[in-house]
């Protein structure tokens, strides 16, 4: 039976909480999982994946990278040791036949997929991924991060209290 889970909105207006909670997630994400990053250009979807990915490399030892939005490209792999990351933004794209050209459900459970701007793909039938809901506040002042899974996320404790 699947358990919904739903965090409280978190404030992520300083860059150190965004980083911090990426971390966590970087302590826990294993293959298979599939992240959908949502919310408006320039919340922090793509900062968010940055210091996700980031997080990873520090943990295996490897250097640490850039890692640039794949606005253009639609997708940037990572290896990190056995470890594959696909970080997609599908922000460009218009039907869900563009999805097929770019392989996106293929061997999904041997990596962690990274999505931005998942519109596209919410009529597709994801078993299981956490949604994260970026937004800002009215002013624009303030940044605020709501996860979402119908999985339960074990480390959303760990994450509301940074």
């Amino acid at each position: 039976m699947h358990t919904a889970t739903k965090s409280s909105r978190i404030n992520i207006s300083k860059e150190s909480k965004t980083k911090s909670i990426a971390e966590i997630f970087a302590k826990n994400l294993i293959s298979g999982d599939i992240l959908l990053f949502t919310g408006e250009l320039g919340v922090g979807k793509t900062t968010f994946i940055k210091y996700l990915i980031n997080s990873f490399q520090k943990n295996y030892n490897q250097a640490i990278t850039e890692i640039p939005s794949p606005t253009f490209n639609l997708v940037n792999e990572y290896q990190i040791k056995k470890l594959i990351i696909k970080h997609y933004d599908l922000y460009r794209l218009n039907n869900e036949d563009d999805l097929k050209n770019i392989g996106i459900f293929e061997n999904i459970i041997n990596q962690i997929t990274l999505i931005e701007w998942p519109k596209i793909i919410k009529n597709n039938k994801l078993e299981k991924f956490i949604d994260l809901f970026f937004e800002y506040d009215e002013d624009y002042k303030k940044r605020f991060l709501t996860l979402s899974s119908i999985n339960n996320i074990s480390y959303l404790n760990e994450i509301e209290t940074i």
